[in-house]
């Protein structure tokens, strides 16, 4: 059942990360849209933890009174999302607490459609494989689910979070958006956009198949 953040900082502080994008975000949330915010632009193992730990220190508080955990699971980049995955399961290892994920691209259309009226617009980021992540919306206002779409099949107005990495080549008029979360919360503080994630991981749009192997002595011809 999706949740908001209002509901998630019911019970005490939240701490958020974000590492989906070469900006790392971290906030610690409070009741009533009060937050605290730490960011930084680099490797994901460094960010996220000396983020979390200057944040702890402004609060004077330790980690055991965070109340529950929110994360980005995607899509972005997927060792900084496992990293800050990693480090959730293993503070929940520490004390059992709820964590809460959100989907990036859905987060940015709706703060999009809110507070830019935008309609006809689709938000991108690469999947790797002349593939793209994908979030719509549509002329009513309304986004989409999250699906993977090939550049071949990219059509209208299109638009990438800023910070997000690419290694296929962009679309042409491809527009950068701010990703600038401190902003973006604050105006969707009632929207549910938050679902349980007991078990933290980055978001696949499958589980990856493996192929199987049965070994066999070799013999000579």
């Amino acid at each position: 059942m999706s949740t908001t953040l209002s509901q998630i900082t019911q019970t005490g502080p939240a701490l958020l990360i974000d590492s989906a994008s070469a900006r790392v975000q971290l906030a610690l949330l409070r009741a009533d849209n009060d937050a605290l915010w730490e960011t930084q632009t680099g490797e994901a193992g460094t960010a996220i933890f000396s983020c979390a730990e200057k944040l702890l220190a402004r609060a004077s508080l330790k980690l055991d009174g965070v109340a529950a955990f929110v994360f980005c699971d995607g899509p972005g980049s997927v060792l900084g999302i496992r990293t800050a995955a990693v480090a959730l399961r293993a503070w929940r290892v520490l004390r059992e607490r709820p964590v809460c994920s959100y989907c990036s691209l859905a987060l940015a259309a709706r703060f999009l459609a809110k507070t830019e009226n935008a309609r006809n617009l689709s938000l991108i980021a690469d999947a790797r494989r002349d593939t793209w992540h994908h979030v719509g919306i549509d002329a009513d206002g309304r986004v989409s689910a999250l699906r993977r779409v090939p550049t071949a099949e990219l059509d209208g107005a299109l638009a990438m979070p800023e910070h997000f990495r690419n290694w296929t080549p962009l679309p042409p008029d491809v527009r950068v958006t701010p990703y600038a979360l401190e902003t973006m919360l604050p105006a969707l503080a009632g929207e549910p956009l938050f679902v349980p994630a007991p078990e933290p991981d980055a978001f696949l749009h499958e589980e990856p198949v493996y192929q199987t192997w049965t070994p066999r002595i070799h013999q000579a011809g």
